[in-house]
């Protein structure tokens, strides 16, 4: 099934009938996060977001994180958050400029 940010249809067209989704963000809520880890099995992928308040480890060479979220999905959700996720970052780039990170 393809997914359409923008308008936020779905569908795969041939057979398969196409819907729209009402997007209700009525219970939602933001955060910000500046630290992600990520693990997964077979079943689930689950992202842990947080944040690392300090710009200094510590003497003892830790940084404390502050975890605020997880989310829990499938490898197929994933997949689909993979691809949006790339190409709103390709897009980014063509506009403002090439991210550089390191890829610790």
């Amino acid at each position: 099934m393809a997914d359409d940010a923008a308008t936020g249809k779905t569908g795969t067209g041939g057979d398969r009938r196409s819907s729209e989704i009402e997007w209700n963000d009525g219970a939602m809520t933001t955060d910000f996060a500046n630290v992600v880890n990520i693990q997964g099995t077979r079943e689930q992928i689950e992202l842990f977001f947080g944040t690392n308040r300090s710009w200094e480890t510590g003497k003892d060479g830790k940084v404390s994180v502050d975890l605020t979220n997880r989310i829990i999905m499938t490898p197929y959700a994933a997949k689909r958050m993979l691809m949006i996720l790339s190409g709103v970052l390709r897009e980014y780039e063509t506009r403002h400029g090439v991210l550089k990170v390191d890829e610790r």
